[in-house]
């Protein structure tokens, strides 16, 4: 099944008492992968900023601007059409021998247990049996995704973005960045390399062709079994031509829409909406 999606994603800020300058970077390009292609991609910025685009560390297309006029508002939007395609189911996994020593240098920084992803004791504890059942890798993810998604209810508004997995566990709720943060802590609990994913969803099932939906943004993990497999932990279902992706990392600090800092002697409000088309 192959779709063409066009999103158009509509962010910025609002300042209380106007902001006098403002310095930002936009993660809100999506990549062209072996799954997605980008057929065209535009980012308008309001005030005209200066700008830059590069690649980060992590392979993610980032804009990089400054606005050096006083501004109530900035506004972003981010318009893009992507061909995407269901992506193979992967036949054969690796063993546990083959996270070798070599693996886990390479993919070191997908190891990382920060205070973003690492696990409770709680959940630490409910992990151990699961490995020692667990004959490769791959069946300790599946097992490890059918707990996580049992046990964790997807409540919206639940959690701020700077909740953690282990108070994300704790409270048995969250949005999908929690999801893909507890998946993170557990499958590298166990020393099996996996990266966070950024990007889209359409939330229909079954989209239809020309109709403009409420669309959302989203986050899904990759965990390394050989090779890269994808998973939406929070739907329970592999990402497939519904996903659009954007950026990878770390962790969701590695991959905010939108980053940035601003002199101002009040505060400032984050605006964002969505919309995705299906264009074939």
């Amino acid at each position: 099944m192959t779709m063409q999606l066009r999103i158009k994603h509509t962010t910025g800020y609002h300042y209380e008492k106007g902001a006098m300058a403002s310095f930002n970077e936009a993660r809100m390009t999506p990549m062209t992968t072996s799954e997605q292609y980008v057929l065209r991609s535009r980012l308008e910025i309001s005030p005209t900023p200066w700008s830059y685009e590069y690649r980060d560390y992590w392979g993610t297309t980032v804009t990089s601007f400054e606005v050096h006029d006083p501004h109530t508002d900035l506004t972003v939007v981010a318009t893009s059409i992507v061909d995407t395609q269901e992506v193979p189911p992967k036949q054969h996994g690796i063993g546990w021998d083959e996270l070798s020593d070599d693996v886990k240098d390479e993919w070191c920084e997908y190891l990382e247990l920060s205070d973003w992803v690492a696990p409770s004791p709680d959940l630490h504890e409910r992990l151990v049996p699961i490995r020692a059942a667990s004959e490769r890798p791959n069946d300790y993810a599946v097992a490890v995704m059918e707990l996580l998604h049992s046990r964790i209810a997807y409540v919206p508004g639940s959690t701020e973005v700077t909740t953690s997995a282990a108070d994300a566990w704790d409270a048995r709720t969250g949005v999908c960045q929690d999801f893909a943060h507890l998946s993170l802590g557990a499958l590298r609990d166990a020393g099996i390399p996996a990266r966070y994913v950024s990007g889209y969803l359409h939330p229909s099932l079954d989209p239809v062709v020309g109709e403009t939906v409420e669309g959302e943004s989203h986050a899904w993990i990759e965990w390394w079994d050989g090779e890269w497999v994808g998973w939406d932990p929070t739907n329970a279902v592999a990402p497939g031509p519904r996903h659009v992706v954007v950026a990878k990392g770390r962790d969701y600090g590695d991959s905010p829409p939108l980053r940035g800092i601003f002199s101002t002697s009040g505060g400032s409000d984050l605006f964002v909406g969505v919309e995705i088309t299906r264009l074939r």
